[in-house]
């Protein structure tokens, strides 16, 4: 006789509370006051994080995590405990230890009894030759660690670096008791995961679509995923919160810093070109369909240095003839930084923002910005070196001189790398709560099941499509002190073609950008998944287009990726930050909004898909 099949593990609640270091305070006890969960996650870190921790370290070689998930607790770890539900979180930053000590004290100190445990290994910096100055270095570990100290009874895990998606991942595998090869369902909670760490950019934050969808965000809720034993998913939130879970919101968190349709990760590599997406109720969308393959076998390990020194001075340009004084103030500050004696920064980079209108009602608006930006290993070649010589023009300069702000210092800088290490070599430890160690490393060669099938409309994962010119010239944009007011050609319809009417794309699809090193990446799809706007979408927005729209990367590498399951195109644009966001390359240096200006962007439109 056979013995019958097990009855299925109930769905694993789990929520997000942080999705940033610096994210909503309140987060943590609204999460869990509002609704029953059983893991509550915080993801605390970020390529910016990793340097300012790093900076915490040298200061105070016992400091090195997020100090604001300590304060959460104050009241939080009562009610996690009162509550049934598990803390997961990755605020232990460079110092997983030293948080989960701090954890143990304030445990005592509030009388509230709880298992600690934590995940170390992922601090590479003494193991390996990284290059000069490197202040962090940190590989991005899975959720094996995070597994064990559940499995061990933890009611508080702490670790340093791991994959976002892992902090979802790691729960989700001790819950169901999945393998290391259970692909398809290690990719489910991946997208999950990857879904749930960024906060309320699920429920409706920097949604393209929140004016036209009626979304309140005032005060949005944070998600939750009702994760089942197949690694299929319902993304919700907590009843009678803000913001809104739709398919939309699902779907530009799914393209929010990605690049092609595989998603590789220390756990598994999630075919994002699996995903289906479907509403499942009010505030409830589920996901499924989610393929895996195996993991890659190397790590990503984040470097962070400090890069040198930056100063800025803002000159505010006003009224007319803004082209000839931003050509005066700008010779005249140049020959200064030229002068005998005088050592010029080793980068001076001018921009011209003309944020200013004809025949304005309000002086602002009849205002223009000049920004000058200098960079320099040496703080004294970019502080009052550069201020004064701005400062002294005051008089004897453009009329209407002034700046936005006093001279300043300069001010450290960083920047941000990534290398790689083989899986092998990276040491991956759970610390129990009893203190026990132990090792969850990879082995030397990681298990390797054939996946259990690929994607129905897998496609290309994507070429890069690199503008002809001088090499030198591919990885910076072109020096200019002025904004390019270009507008595309405007094409001629063929006889027949349907009715177009010139119009901001963003009418008709969405997107959402972000930062990933010096790459960005902008994600676009149709309003509503319509297949009929995707399929204009698809033909119309290529590489040549997105450079016409967006000048300011003609020069860089452009890759486009192709997601027909969610409707949408993914751009992955080399260089455009530079060395990261830390080194402020630009004037939006973790390119958040460059999806917005692509959507402010006009062009020809089908008048059928416009509203």
């Amino acid at each position: 006789m056979t013995a019958p099949e097990p009855a299925p593990r109930e769905p694993l609640r789990i929520g997000n509370a942080s999705g940033f270091y610096g994210d909503r305070a309140d987060a943590l006890t609204e999460m869990l006051t509002g609704g029953p969960l059983d893991v509550l996650t915080g993801d605390y870190l970020a390529e910016l994080t990793m340097l300012i921790l790093g900076r915490d370290r040298l200061k105070d070689p016992a400091r090195g995590y997020a100090r604001t998930f300590l304060r959460q607790l104050e009241t939080g770890l009562g009610l996690a405990r009162d509550r049934g539900v598990t803390l997961v979180t990755n605020a232990g930053g460079l110092n997983p230890a030293a948080l989960a000590d701090a954890v143990r004290e304030l445990s005592e100190r509030v009388g509230v009894p709880a298992r600690v445990a934590h995940v170390e290994g992922d601090d590479l910096l003494a193991a390996g030759d990284w290059g000069e100055g490197v202040l962090t270095a940190n590989a991005y570990l899975g959720g094996a660690g995070i597994s064990a100290c559940l499995r061990a009874g933890a009611d508080v895990v702490v670790t340093g670096r791991v994959a976002d998606a892992s902090l979802v991942s790691g729960c989700a595998a001790a819950h169901f008791g999945w393998a290391d090869d259970d692909w398809d369902r290690l990719a489910g909670a991946v997208v999950a995961g990857h879904v749930l760490e960024c906060g309320t950019q699920a429920t409706g934050g920097n949604y393209a679509f929140f004016v036209r969808d009626g979304i309140d965000m005032r005060h949005p809720g944070f998600p939750l995923a009702e994760l089942a034993e197949d690694g299929s998913a319902v993304l919700t939130k907590h009843p009678g919160t803000g913001g809104a879970v739709t398919v939309g919101t699902v779907t530009a968190q799914l393209l929010y810093e990605t690049a092609g349709p595989r998603y590789p990760g220390p756990d598994v590599t999630a075919r994002l070109d699996s995903v289906r997406l479907s509403q499942a109720g009010t505030d409830r969308v589920r996901i499924e369909g989610v393929r895996g393959e195996p993991r890659p076998d190397s790590l990503k390990v984040g470097l962070t240095r400090l890069g040198g020194y930056r100063n800025e001075v803002t000159f505010v340009l006003t009224g007319l003839d803004v082209p000839a004084k931003a050509d005066l103030v700008r010779e005249q500050l140049e020959a200064a930084l030229s002068r005998p004696g005088v050592r010029r920064p080793a980068q001076v980079d001018w921009s011209l923002a003309r944020t200013d209108r004809p025949d304005a009602a309000a002086e602002e608006e009849a205002s223009a910005l000049l920004r000058l930006v200098v960079r320099d290993p040496e703080e004294s070649a970019v502080g009052r070196a550069v201020s004064g010589p701005a400062i002294e023009l005051a008089l004897a300069s453009y009329p209407g001189f002034h700046v936005t702000a006093p001279p300043a210092r300069g001010a450290p800088y960083g920047v941000f790398e990534a290398a790689y290490a083989d899986a092998g070599s990276v040491p991956h430890v759970a610390v129990l709560p009893d203190g026990t160690r132990l090792d969850v490393s990879f082995p030397a060669a990681a298990p390797r099941r054939q996946p259990t099938g690929s994607p129905d409309d897998g496609q290309p994962t994507g070429s890069p499509d690199v503008p002809t010119g001088p090499p030198d010239d591919a990885s910076q944009p072109a020096p200019s002190t002025s904004t390019s007011t270009e507008e595309p050609p405007s094409e001629v319809p063929p006889p027949g073609a349907p009715a177009t009417r010139r119009a901001p794309l963003g009418l008709v699809a969405g997107a959402r950008s972000g930062d990933k090193g010096g790459s960005a990446n902008i994600g676009v799809w149709a309003y509503g998944a319509d297949p009929d706007l995707y399929a204009w979408l698809r033909e119309t927005l290529t590489t040549d287009r997105l450079r016409a729209l967006l000048p300011e990367v003609r020069e860089l590498s452009v890759t486009r990726h192709e997601f027909r399951n969610l409707a949408a195109l993914n751009f992955v644009i080399d260089g455009i930050l530079g060395d990261g966001v830390a080194a402020q390359h630009r004037f939006d240096p973790q390119a958040k909004a460059l999806g917005e200006w692509l959507r402010a962007r006009h062009l020809d439109i089908p008048e059928v898909f416009l509203p």
